[in-house]
C-alpha cells in the first residue's frame, strides 16, 4: 500500500472488556473503500469501526473509539469517541485508528544547485520529493506541489502542467522580471496562482536558504488552505536569482 501510496487506517484493539470476541492486540486495515482487512470486534463493531476510520482519513487525525453496549453517540472529546451498539453483548471494546497516510509528494523540475537543495531539504521534512532534470513534469491532482528551479530549461511546460493538474502550490524560481515574463508566455487562465519569485521573503541568497524559504511558503499554503500567490514582489525584492 505504501508502495502504491494508497491511504489506509490501522485499527488496532488496545481493550476489550468480557464477553468480548476479539483479544487486545488484535488489529485491521481499513482501506478508503469502506474495506475492513483483518478482525477488531466481528459484525456488531465492524460498522462503526469503518465509519470512524473513514472520518479519521479526512481529518487526518488519530482517533480513539470506545463501542459500549446501548444507545447513541456521544461527543468526540480529547482526540476519543464513545458509541453506544445494542448489538455488542457486555464486551466494551476500545480501538485505536490511526491513518497512515502517503507522504506529500513535491515534484522538482531542475538541475541546478537550488533544485538539489530543495530536494535534500523536502526530503529531509518527510515530503516525497520527485526530481525530474529536464523535460516533462506530470503531476497528480493531489500532489502538494510543482517547484521549478531550471533557470530557463523547459519551465512553461511544468507550469501549464501543474496549473492543467489543479496542483495546489506552483513555485517558480526567476528573478520578479523574469518570473513575470514566463508567466505572461504561458496559455493558461489561474498562471496567477503560480507563486514567483518563489518563497518567502526571508532575505535568503544561499541555494539552501531559498530552498528554505520556498518551503516555509509551500507549508503556509497548505496551513492557510491558500492556493493563491501573494501580492507581486517589486523588481528589487529578495529573489535576485535568475
Amino acid at each position: 500500500m505504501r508502495a502504491e501510496r494508497l491511504p489506509y487506517v490501522q485499527a488496532t484493539v488496545v481493550r476489550a472488556a468480557r464477553p468480548a470476541s476479539v483479544q487486545v492486540g488484535a488489529t485491521a486495515t481499513v482501506l478508503g473503500d469502506g474495506t475492513i482487512d483483518g478482525f477488531v470486534g466481528g459484525h456488531c463493531a465492524e460498522p462503526s469501526v469503518r465509519l470512524h476510520a473513514l472520518r479519521a482519513l479526512e481529518t487526518g487525525e488519530p482517533l480513539l473509539l470506545r463501542i459500549e453496549p446501548g444507545d447513541g453517540e456521544s461527543e468526540p472529546t480529547d482526540g476519543a469517541i464513545t458509541v453506544h451498539n445494542p448489538c455488542i453483548s457486555g464486551g466494551a471494546l476500545e480501538i485505536f485508528l490511526e491513518p497512515r497516510l502517503p507522504p506529500l509528494r513535491v515534484h522538482v523540475l531542475g538541475d541546478t544547485p537550488i533544485a538539489r537543495a530543495l530536494a535534500e531539504l523536502g526530503r529531509g521534512m518527510g515530503y516525497d520529493v520527485v526530481p525530474v532534470a529536464s523535460g516533462e513534469v506530470a503531476p497528480e491532482p493531489d500532489d502538494a506541489a510543482v517547484i521549478v528551479a531550471s533557470h530557463g530549461r523547459d519551465e512553461e511546460q511544468a507550469l501549464e502542467a501543474a496549473l492543467e493538474a489543479g496542483v495546489a502550490y506552483i513555485g517558480l524560481v526567476a528573478s520578479p522580471k523574469r518570473g513575470a515574463a514566463v508567466l505572461a508566455a504561458l496559455d493558461a487562465p489561474d498562471r496567477e496562482r503560480v507563486h514567483t519569485p518563489a518563497g518567502l521573503d526571508i532575505g535568503a541568497r544561499t541555494p539552501q536558504e531559498i530552498a528554505l524559504s520556498i518551503l516555509a511558503q509551500l507549508v503556509e499554503t497548505r496551513r492557510s488552505g491558500l492556493a493563491t500567490p501573494p501580492l507581486p514582489v517589486p523588481e528589487h525584492g529578495h529573489h535576485c536569482h535568475e
